[in-house]
Order: C-alpha cells, then structure tokens, then sequence
C-alpha cells in the first residue's frame, strides 16, 4: 500500500489559489473584473488571504474547493453573488460574524496605525469577509474560527500580519515604512 504524502503549508496555499484563480476566470459578470484583468494580482492577494492560516484549516479549505469542484459550484461567483445581494446567504453559520467581528477589529487596528495605507477599509473589508466566508464549510470555519481565537489570546493581528506578507513579497518593505512613504508623499508640496 502506497501512502500518499501529506502536502504541505505551501502547497496547499499553492493548490487552493489555482483552484481560486480557475473559479476567478469562470465568473461571469457584465464585464471583466480588474482581477480578471491581472492574474498576478489576484494570486499575491489570495495567497496573502491564506498566508497566516494553519495547515489544518488550508487543508479543510482544499476539501471544500474540491468538493465544490465537483459539484459544479463556482464559490468566487457565489462570493461576488452574495456581495452584490443577488443571492440568499449561502451559509448561516453562526462562526462568521464572530470570525468578522475579530477580523474587523484587527482591521480598524490596522486603520488607526496606517491611516494613509488604509483609507476607510474597514466597511468593504466586513462585507467582502462575511461574504467570502459563506462559501466555506462548517468543518473549515470552525478550523479557521480556532485559528483566529488562538492569534487574538496571543496577542497576534492576522489581517496585519497578512498585509506585512503582502508587502514583503511584493518587495515593497514593511507597514511602516510604506506608510511613512505615504505621509512623505502627502506633505510634499504640490
């Protein structure tokens, strides 16, 4: 009998943002989205979104984007149907306000430390989580819900920790030196 390998961190982001990308060119829509428009962009930003999650939850994930695969369901277009309301809730678990209502503050946070990276995020943030997290399943929200309890008691900020991942891999340098780019830029004369 052949075992077959457990994948690791990486390969799992790696499987998860082309089976992203691949619901990501299938959305149909009244015009091409900018993330249809810029493949690299659209992997940095998924890659970013699952880039602080534990490998058990990323593997959950994977099983959920299979599972959709093989059902025929395009969970980017559901996600972008539910953000546009032209769909029902998708899921009423009652995980993802919770999972929302920590993210969010981590977000706010970041608003307040980066106010000139971070313009008033904070609203399209919530509505773009809740909507997203509706196509995960239960099995993976209470995997993800564990990871973010788990960083709020240790003192840990995901949503920052997935931007300064960002911008690390984009060569752009840290939160804080790109914010000090931006109050440069704003207080240079016009």
């Amino acid at each position: 009998m052949q075992v077959t390998p457990i994948p690791g961190r990486e390969s799992l982001v790696e499987e998860i943002v082309e089976r992203e990308w691949e619901m990501m060119k299938n959305v149909v829509s009244d015009g091409r989205s900018l993330c249809q428009e810029r493949p690299g962009t659209f992997r940095a930003m998924r890659e970013m979104t699952h880039s602080v999650l534990s490998r058990d939850t990323l593997a959950s994930y994977v099983g959920d984007l299979r599972n959709a695969a093989f059902e025929g369901r395009n969970l980017v277009t559901e996600k972008y149907a539910r953000m546009e309301e032209q769909i029902p809730p998708v899921s009423e678990c009652p995980l993802i306000p919770r999972i929302v209502a920590i993210e969010s503050a981590w977000m706010k946070e970041l608003c307040r430390a980066f106010p000139l990276t971070f313009q008033s995020a904070v609203t399209y943030f919530e509505r773009y989580e809740s909507c997203e997290l509706e196509t995960w399943s239960d099995a993976t929200l209470t995997l993800l819900y564990r990871d973010v309890l788990a960083a709020k008691e240790s003192g840990r900020n995901l949503v920052r920790e997935r931007y300064e991942n960002l911008f690390a891999k984009l060569g752009q340098g840290t939160l804080a030196e790109i914010e000090e780019k931006a109050r440069e830029k704003s207080a240079a004369p016009a």
